[in-house]
């Protein structure tokens, strides 16, 4: 097989391929290689154009006995690590190499395993925390009252604390599951708004904190699923009575619809803003990662599973919108979202 032959199979091919001839020198190499190694690597010895010894290795043990191998190597494409699993494989005299990029399914993995460890973890507290008001209920506290209405108390509030939690990621994994398809209701955003505000008057006047509903437009109506956005915004409205009622008044506004360039087309924007201690600006970015809190103790105290604003942000995608938090230390905190008002398709 001639020379240009090899070359053109290997740029046919849609994965990075390599050659290596009889003489462990680079006989081909496509351009995909070029973006996960280097480019130029053709004539050159394997070792120099791979560097890594398991690679090294592997393609060693393939030309000394003919079985094929796969390994994994780990390569630089723009700022960060890519992983690669490559195929080394007897062809004649040459090794053909084949890259293939794993970067998404080991960063899944990785997600898949930090889930369940956190999920582990919030769970575990409170159990931990009824076994052991079980056994001092069990024992020392059986007979004095005022221990065991104590303990019942708190064991009440661990055992809704872990409701909480279970019912969060029973939400997340449902809104997760819909995440792909488009909401085909119309909603009236403003009496939707109203009703929330509505909801939550028990827990504004508990927390002496006046709610306020400014309606900049009316009528605005847009394609969503009514109850999925009612959960986007009780949960913006509580996290502000949470985290932001030292502010004493929370606002939450409808804007008329307009160019929006987050969205690249006409939205409305609904904002939920408060006065209380604001976010410092590093932990703004990841404010939507699962369990993530910018104070743990402070969060579970009021009852924060750390998923309110994943969920947020897993339903505001499905409609297409987005999310804007922005916040200053003293300041307060705005959150805002963008629903785009297009017809549903």
């Amino acid at each position: 097989m001639t020379e240009k032959h090899i070359v053109s199979i290997t740029e046919a091919i849609p994965l990075p391929v390599m050659v290596i001839g009889s003489d462990d020198r680079v006989r081909a190499a496509n351009r995909l290689v070029d973006l996960c190694l280097s480019p130029d690597l053709v004539g050159k010895h394997y070792i120099t154009a791979l560097r890594q010894p398991a690679v090294i290795a592997a393609i060693a043990e393939t030309r000394r006995d003919g079985t094929g191998r796969v390994i994994r190597y780990t390569g630089r494409t723009g700022p960060k690590d890519t992983e690669y699993g490559v195929s080394v494989a007897a062809a004649g005299d040459d090794i053909v190499l084949t890259f293939e990029d794993q970067t998404a399914a080991t960063e899944a993995g990785q997600m898949r395993r930090d889930f369940v460890a956190n999920v582990s973890h919030e769970l575990r507290t409170p159990l931990t925390a009824l076994l052991g008001f079980i056994e001092t209920l069990n024992g020392a506290a059986r007979d004095d009252p005022a221990a065991r209405d104590r303990f019942l108390a708190i064991m009440s509030h661990e055992a809704n604390r872990m409701t909480r939690l279970v019912d969060d990621l029973m939400s997340l994994s449902r809104v997760e599951e819909d995440e792909r398809m488009r909401p085909r209701e119309h909603v009236d955003l403003g009496a939707l708004l109203a009703s929330v505000i509505k909801g939550l008057e028990p827990q504004a006047s508990a927390a002496g904190v006046t709610v306020t509903l400014d309606l900049r437009s009316t009528g605005e109506v847009v394609p969503g699923d009514a109850g999925q956005l009612v959960q986007v915004f009780a949960n913006l409205v509580e996290n502000a009575l949470k985290y932001g009622a030292s502010g004493g008044d929370i606002a939450v506004s409808l804007m008329p619809r307009a160019m929006h360039r987050r969205l690249r087309g006409e939205a409305v924007q609904i904002s939920v803003t408060d006065k209380g201690d604001g976010i410092a600006e590093h932990h703004i970015a990841r404010l939507t990662e699962r369990f993530y809190r910018v104070d743990s103790h402070r969060s579970r105290a009021v009852g924060g599973t750390g998923l309110g604003l994943a969920i947020v942000k897993h339903i505001i995608n499905r409609h297409r919108g987005r999310l804007l938090i922005e916040s200053q230390e003293g300041q307060g905190t705005t959150v805002s979202v963008f629903l785009p008002t297009g017809e549903v398709s």
